[in-house]
């Protein structure tokens, strides 16, 4: 067996980056920029008002000036503010020449053309000026996840197109017999295929394309049918199979059919009969068929693996620490994942690792926020100790 962290370097080390496209901007969230963008635009591009108000050259307690003119948003006012002078101007309109502030106007009395400050005004000038946000030339850096103020911003830099990477092709085909189809029929002996659904969900999330293709029965005939369907993926995900059982196939015929090994079981818990290659022009990982099993290794290792296909850094999950809520006993020589929730006890954010940590209980994985991380023969450890994990 391998270490985690070995087994991510080899299933780094199949991945190449994806080939990029040009995209409009309303259909980049999510998508990971290829190329540093520039603004073509200073923002704002004028001085603006940031209140409502007057708009004048000077402002001490109690003057009385004469209003002459109007601004507003998408209509300034054309004319020059000189001293004894005010312009009615509106949030976001620009501000006019020669108004060195705006008088808010709660601070203001109007009648008719005749406006009195108010005899306490604050310091501000409620004048945003321009390119006070960005200017002409500032970048968003590549390669980053585009998150929806990305876009906003972009949209702001008048960019209406980006450069980002292709998104992920990922198959995901479930194995076994025992398997149905949420909304099927199970006879007494089977299950569930929960695990695709969620994986589905997990790697969509991720910025995958992914196909869930039809569920591998356990005949050599039927795997590989299945499997071929899959040619055109980037990332060929099998959920169950790949341990040593006589029908645990996929390694059989994966090798067979000419799968370049890079590694099989790793160090970990849950998740120990996990395995990787190159398939083809695919990348394959084979995942273990128990629930939590499967979701673990999909955080661990399948999101590390879209972030470096999508071009962003190849590294593990970011990892972080808390104290323990409570007591943990020693932990065996696999590292372990264990479920946890992040809590408050006495105004601090803790770490609380369930009591169950069986790899098939999916209520306690839908309760969970985090996983702590016990490294291999890691000993007991007491209530205020930290420990790593990661969000999942």
């Amino acid at each position: 067996m391998i270490s985690t962290g070995q087994a991510l370097e080899a299933i780094f080390a199949l991945i190449s980056p994806l080939p990029v496209e040009t995209v409009s901007l309303r259909a980049a969230v999510g998508r990971v920029l290829a190329k540093p963008v520039a603004a073509t635009r200073d923002q704002p591009p004028f001085a603006a008002s940031a209140m409502d108000g007057y708009a004048v050259a000077s402002a001490t307690p109690g003057d009385v000036l004469r209003v002459i003119g109007e601004a507003q948003a998408g209509a300034r006012f054309a004319g020059m503010v000189k001293a004894g002078e005010a312009v009615r101007i509106f949030t976001g309109a620009p501000v006019p020449e020669g108004a060195s502030r705006i008088v808010i106007q709660e601070d203001v009395t109007r009648a008719g053309d005749q406006i009195t400050l108010g005899r306490k005004l604050d310091s501000s000038t409620y004048i945003r000026p321009a390119a006070g946000d960005f200017a002409v030339g500032t970048t968003l850096e590549s390669p980053c996840r585009l998150t929806p103020a990305h876009v906003a911003l972009l949209a702001s830099m008048n960019v209406p197109d980006v450069v980002v990477y292709w998104r992920a092709k990922v198959a995901l085909i479930s194995t076994g017999d025992e398997l149905v189809m949420p909304g099927e029929t199970p006879d007494e002996d089977q299950i569930i295929a929960s695990n695709a659904l969620g994986l589905e969900a997990m790697l969509t999330l991720a910025g995958a394309d992914v196909r869930l293709l039809p569920i591998a029965r356990d005949t050599e005939a039927n795997l590989r049918t299945v499997l071929a369907l899959a040619e055109d993926a980037d990332l060929i995900v099998t959920i169950g199979g790949a341990s040593v059982g006589d029908h645990d196939l996929v390694g059989k015929v994966a090798l067979a059919d000419g799968l370049d090994r890079a590694f099989y079981k790793v160090a970990m818990r849950p998740g120990k009969p996990l395995m990787a290659g190159r398939l083809g022009d695919a990348v394959l990982i084979g995942l273990p068929g128990n629930p939590v099993s499967s979701m673990v290794c999909g955080r661990v290792f399948l999101r590390p693996a879209l972030d470096a296909f999508h071009g962003l850094a190849a590294q593990p999950a970011i990892r972080q620490t808390l104290p323990l809520a409570h007591a943990l006993p020693a932990n065996g020589p696999r590292e372990h994942y264990m479920r946890a929730r992040i809590a408050t006890q006495d105004g601090t954010r803790v770490l609380a690792p369930f009591d169950r940590q069986d790899s098939a209980l999916q209520t306690v994985l839908a309760q969970a926020d985090a996983l702590a991380i016990r490294p291999p023969n890691d000993p007991a450890r007491a209530a205020g100790e930290t420990l790593e994990w990661i969000d999942i």
